[in-house]
């Protein structure tokens, strides 16, 4: 939560809620989906796509601290590009990140985006876009 901007839930009921009414899916067909490891279906956290406005699509994710640096965001921010271009079309995909949040722009490198600008990002002065378009991403698939 420290690189987010977002607030922690204030319970559990809280959180079911905003998940009962978390519905991106009705109006853009993709969001963020649950990770899961394979052979025990043990959540690993979440990662998927956001549309922002008409003309950006945001990669997201988080995943429970335990599961970091082992390379889960970058094989799931991966397959969630791949769907971005492949099954839905998109022209491009941005990914943001607070500019101390040395890891989570790793994974956005690793995922084949590069850097697009430094600029405020929902509570976070300091943050940087990177960004991928889908002839990048197919150049080098």
């Amino acid at each position: 939560m420290k690189y987010t901007g977002d607030l922690p839930f204030a319970s559990i009921d809280a959180s079911k809620k905003f998940l009962e009414e978390y519905d991106p899916y009705s109006s853009t067909d993709f969001g963020r989906w649950t990770v899961l490891l394979k052979n025990t279906n043990t959540v690993l956290g979440w990662c998927g796509l956001k549309r922002l406005n008409d003309t950006e699509v945001d990669l997201g994710y988080r995943y429970h601290q335990k599961y970091w640096n082992e390379g889960f965001a970058t094989e799931a921010a991966i397959k969630c590009i791949e769907q971005g271009f492949s099954r839905y079309h998109l022209d491009e995909i941005i990914g943001r990140t607070a500019i101390e949040n040395k890891a989570s722009i790793r994974v956005l490198q690793k995922a084949g985006m590069t850097f697009y600008k430094k600029a405020p990002c929902e509570g976070i002065e300091d943050s940087v876009y990177y960004k991928i378009t889908r002839k990048q991403f197919f150049d080098h698939a």
